[in-house]
């Protein structure tokens, strides 16, 4: 049901080096092809450590041909940079808003740190929409 009090939105929060941007803006770029999500979830998926390569440009665009995109539009979006400010932007609203790990997610301005319960979710949402 869609009642309007409630928006799900979701910001890259990359911490952990280049990597963490590129494999940021990849997923945009995978973005403008509607398969956001997809990419998204195979990139955690295919992690192998911080900054050990695994999600070097060339493997980002290889992952980009795994899941059929128009690789073409693909490798051109992530080599000009196309979200680099958007991602920046997104780490730097984390950033004010206190995040020092992920996943964490803020909820009328509280943070609700941690892959939490459906539960967890519906109480803190539940108390800020009782008037």
């Amino acid at each position: 049901m869609n009642t309007g009090k409630v928006r799900f939105g979701y910001f890259n929060f990359t911490i952990l080096g280049d990597e963490s941007k590129w494999a940021a803006e990849a997923a945009e770029c995978a973005g403008d092809q509607d398969a956001y999500w997809e990419y998204h979830d195979y990139l955690f998926t295919h992690q192998n450590g911080e900054n050990l390569g695994a999600f070097s440009k060339d493997n980002l665009k290889a992952f980009a041909a795994d899941l059929e995109l128009d690789t073409s539009a693909f490798n051109t979006c992530l080599d000009s940079g196309k979200y680099t400010q958007l991602v920046a932007d997104q780490t730097s609203i984390g950033h004010q808003l206190g995040v020092q790990s992920t996943p964490t997610f803020a909820v009328n301005g509280q943070g609700v740190v941690g892959a939490q319960s459906f539960d967890t979710f519906k109480q803190t949402i539940d108390a800020m929409l009782t008037p």
